[in-house]
């Protein structure tokens, strides 16, 4: 009998914010499975939160995320639309397509060492929450994440943003211990990646900026984001020598990471 009979489904967790609707956590749990069944690994844990956004104001107010440990390895996808079935269908279809990815980049770097391609995520980035816009004076640091940085290797880096759906991610990075980040070029869909200290030597297939990240108090930070319109700004503090990152959250306001000293 094949296995993927006979294991077990596993359990779904589904948390609702804001005027979702009954039917809304079924039907979540029936797509996520639909994904989990076609999955040789086994599935350790797999949460979905679905979030309906009071403003009318806001074109895709039903915004659904999910985070499914495969056999060890995080995988989550994110997503909005203008209903909330809308959004988990597409929700579906993008940890469908992060799982796919993952392995790819897995299974590629075990052949070769290296990431896949240099042309980035080409699943698409539409669809995304839409950021809740705040005058300058209105906005805040309210979220404040301070912890240490897995040392990787930039192509680990690069794997860890695309198995968690993220625009960025900063670690440490194991050869030469610089706080760097990875990211999305919002251009070309195309990776790059930043360093507080020049590399020495080249990542292949990665573009890396070549200025190292600029010292600035937190403060400064905050005056760059606001007029550089990028999506964050990634500097070297100037009190403590280390790596951070400044954000703008989807609620108008800032986020700030941290490495622990």
């Amino acid at each position: 009998m094949n296995r993927l009979q006979t294991r077990p489904a596993p359990d779904v967790l589904v948390e609702t914010r804001g005027a979702v609707t009954l039917a809304a956590p079924d039907y979540a749990r029936t797509k996520l499975l639909a994904v989990l069944e076609r999955l040789d690994e086994p599935v350790l844990a797999a949460r979905v939160k679905l979030t309906q956004a009071p403003n009318r104001a806001v074109t895709e107010p039903s915004v659904a995320q999910a985070v499914v440990d495969v056999n060890g390895r995080p995988v989550r996808a994110h997503v909005a639309a203008g209903t909330m079935q809308e959004a988990i269908d597409l929700l579906q279809d993008r940890l469908n397509a992060r799982i796919a990815r993952v392995r790819r980049h897995r299974d590629h770097h075990r052949h070769h060492g290296t990431a896949p391609d240099a042309g980035g995520d080409r699943t698409g980035r539409g669809h995304r929450p839409q950021r809740h816009e705040r005058h300058s004076e209105d906005r805040r640091i309210v979220r404040h994440k301070s912890y240490s940085l897995a040392r990787q290797t930039a192509w680990e880096a690069v794997l860890e943003l695309e198995a968690m759906d993220y625009d960025f991610h900063l670690f440490t990075d194991a050869t030469t211990g610089s706080d760097s980040v990875v990211h999305r070029d919002t251009a070309d869909g195309g990776y790059r990646l930043a360093t507080t200290r020049l590399q020495a030597e080249p990542v292949p297939g990665l573009p890396t900026s070549t200025v190292g990240a600029p010292e600035l108090t937190v403060a400064e930070a905050v005056t760059r984001l606001d007029l550089g319109g990028l999506p964050f700004v990634f500097f070297t503090d100037a009190a403590t020598g280390r790596g951070n990152v400044l954000y703008h959250r989807y609620d108008g306001h800032y986020g700030l990471i941290t490495p622990v000293s």
